[in-house]
């Protein structure tokens, strides 16, 4: 884990990823905010890519709470069972869809605190949705955020809650909007598990990370 980088060496970082790509988006196919959290939902332990093949004909016929309990576990199955843990997966779904029209008559909340009651989402899936659909800065820690976060010192944490706050605490409110994006995007193409493509990272000298490449 990199020491925390300072106040002014951050901004610049973000100046620079702001500068690359003003209004980095999500990759995940969505039509609404339901169809947002089913993906970002299906997303736990897949990559957006192989949901998006799976969503692409589901959300054509079930892009309502009530169209989706229409389907029914098996029905939905058969259109994600190329995503790993589909099973759980299916039964979740179903299961947020009934909660959301029994509880929220069919419209998603827009609080962290009510959307993790829903069945298999999390506080992660919470903050892209928040993040995603309704504006909040709320910060998403995947994978790639918690390699970026401690490999380059922007976020350093021991748990995706530490690097969470960090992200909170030390990047300039400016940027909180899109930080998760421009960290995903930069941390799943550049700043690579194995091999990072340092050459083609537009903030490689601040990096002292170990694992460079240059």
């Amino acid at each position: 884990m990199q020491k925390q980088l300072d106040y002014n060496t951050i901004s610049e970082i973000f100046r620079r990823f702001r500068a690359s790509e003003a209004n980095p988006k999500g990759e995940l196919d969505h039509v609404n905010v339901f169809t947002l959290v089913v993906a970002v939902a299906l997303s736990a332990q897949a990559t957006d890519k192989g949901v998006n093949l799976a969503t692409r004909e589901l959300f054509k016929i079930a892009d309502t709470p009530q169209k989706m309990v229409d389907l029914g576990e098996a029905g939905l199955i058969k259109h994600i069972k190329s995503i790993g843990l589909f099973r759980n997966k299916a039964k979740n779904v179903i299961k947020l869809s009934q909660m959301l029209i029994d509880v929220y008559g069919s419209e998603v909340p827009s609080s962290r605190a009510a959307l993790i009651t829903l069945p298999g989402v999390g506080r992660k899936t919470a903050n892209v949705v928040l993040n995603m659909w309704f504006h909040y800065p709320a910060q998403a820690v995947d994978t790639h955020i918690f390699r970026l976060g401690n490999r380059t010192g922007i976020a350093p944490g021991k748990n995706v809650d530490a690097v969470e706050r960090a992200i909170e605490d030390n990047i300039p409110v400016e940027f909180q909007q899109h930080a998760h994006h421009w960290m995903i995007l930069h941390g799943r193409y550049v700043c690579k598990a194995r091999k990072p493509v340092c050459p083609n990272c537009i903030i490689a000298e601040f990096c002292d990370s170990e694992e460079k490449t240059l």
